[in-house]
């Protein structure tokens, strides 16, 4: 990796957030010189960002904190298509009224790592419905698809995927690349953004602007990506047994957003702390020197900075709190994630492995079973090994709850109603 002489891209440069750019010095230069606008897309395909997101959400956050200014682009357009590269299969389409109830969500996600204004460096969030929905299919296809070689497309790996499992792609799908490489002249024209980043799958989609915007006689545009993130042991990052990890405290509560990080892979601390918090270079260096026990203080500040910036230090703090009083002491905290019941369905009696999927610790009666075939269920820190248990109103403690623990880690209250 060449050394850097722009903040910005030092910054990215030393904490592992490049892969691939298309110009390195060129796109150096220009950091160095003035006040530089780039994008990232993001298509609503769900109510919420995900940590699968996070290293792209970092880097607008890094841009910014550099002095530049980032455009969060929403798919509300390209929405409706879905981006074809690397599935295996269609997305099915969405309703613009499903797509813009996403959006409106993944705001509020955006606004804990980006300032919103009107500043020559406050981020913009932009959607590209706006012109897209404008288009004349005639016009388009004169003025834009003609740049487009149908041979250079099939060659891409986004495309040869499909076509070599002999997967169906839509002509649909098929324009989502010819969208997307608009997307950048348009934003080019409207903010003169300069450089799309994102993740390294996307490499040919940006190249397709790149191009598009010399054929059109656009400033110079560049392409950045940042490597696709495993853990150590080669799981996706954001994915775990229970489903994605999502960003909106409505769908996963910050206590379980920063046992996620707490329980991080050895291997992937320092790697972690320089990808997705805002800690001195220094001071990771010290963390990630730690052996033995004293690892896991370094997960802990992790999932502490991690959680702070998401949802806010004393959010952060009060799940520290719950972790260690759970952890360390044994007691019950009260902060621990919650779900209710019917008081009347307790005093009938729910049975145990149906309870734990209902409370999000096992995916499937037959997981659940599993878990307590291994010895990993209890209530109310009783060891359970009865898969035909019943779960009922003589397990409410004097605290006025039940408590469902999966392994030492996980754990859910169950408060009647």
């Amino acid at each position: 990796m060449p050394e850097f002489k722009s903040d910005f891209l030092r910054i990215l440069s030393e904490r592992g957030f490049i892969h691939q750019t298309s110009d390195d010095r060129g796109l150096d230069d220009l950091f160095s010189k003035e006040i530089v606008t780039a994008y990232i897309g993001y298509d609503p395909t769900a109510s919420s960002l995900h940590v699968g997101h996070l290293t792209q959400i970092m880097m607008l956050h890094w841009l910014q904190q550099t002095g530049h200014r980032p455009i969060a682009l929403m798919g509300g357009g390209t929405g409706m298509i879905g981006d074809p590269s690397f599935k295996d299969e269609a997305r099915k389409l969405m309703t613009p009224e499903i797509i813009n109830s996403n959006l409106d969500n993944m705001k509020k996600s955006f606004s804990r790592y980006l300032r919103f204004g009107d500043g020559p460096n406050d981020a913009i969030m932009a959607n590209n419905a706006d012109w897209l929905l404008k288009i004349n299919y005639i016009e388009f296809l004169r003025d834009v698809g003609r740049h487009f070689s149908v041979n250079r497309m099939l060659s891409f790996d986004s495309v040869k995927l499909r076509l070599d499992r002999e997967q169906s792609l839509s002509f649909l799908e098929f324009n989502y690349m010819i969208l997307q490489a608009y997307d950048f002249t348009v934003l080019s024209d409207l903010y003169n953004c300069r450089l799309q980043m994102g993740g390294s799958d996307q490499w040919g989609n940006i190249v397709n602007g790149i191009d598009l915007g010399h054929r059109l006689g656009k400033p110079q545009l560049y392409a950045l990506t940042s490597p696709l993130l495993t853990t150590a042991s080669g799981q996706k990052m954001g994915k775990t047994a229970a489903g994605a990890v999502w960003l909106s405290p409505e769908l996963l509560s910050p206590y379980d957003f920063w046992q996620y990080w707490r329980n991080t892979e050895d291997a992937d601390v320092g790697r972690f702390l320089k990808l997705f918090t805002t800690l001195p270079m220094d001071e990771i260096a010290r963390l990630e020197s730690l052996q033995g026990a004293e690892v896991n203080e370094a997960k802990k500040i992790l999932a502490n900075e991690v959680t702070a910036m998401l949802h806010g230090r004393e959010a952060a703090d009060q799940a520290a709190e719950t972790a260690r009083k759970t952890f360390e002491e044994g007691a019950l905290a009260e902060t621990l994630p919650t779900i209710t019941v019917p008081a009347a369905e307790l005093e009938a009696g729910v049975g145990l492995l149906a309870m734990f999927v209902r409370a999000g610790l096992a995916a499937s009666n037959g997981e659940a079973r599993r878990h307590v075939q291994g010895g990993a269920v209890r209530i109310n820190d009783a060891a359970i090994q009865d898969d035909k248990y019943v779960v009922g109103s003589k397990d409410i403690t004097a605290d006025g709850v039940i408590k469902l623990s999966l392994g030492r880690k996980k754990h859910i209250l169950v408060r009647p109603e």
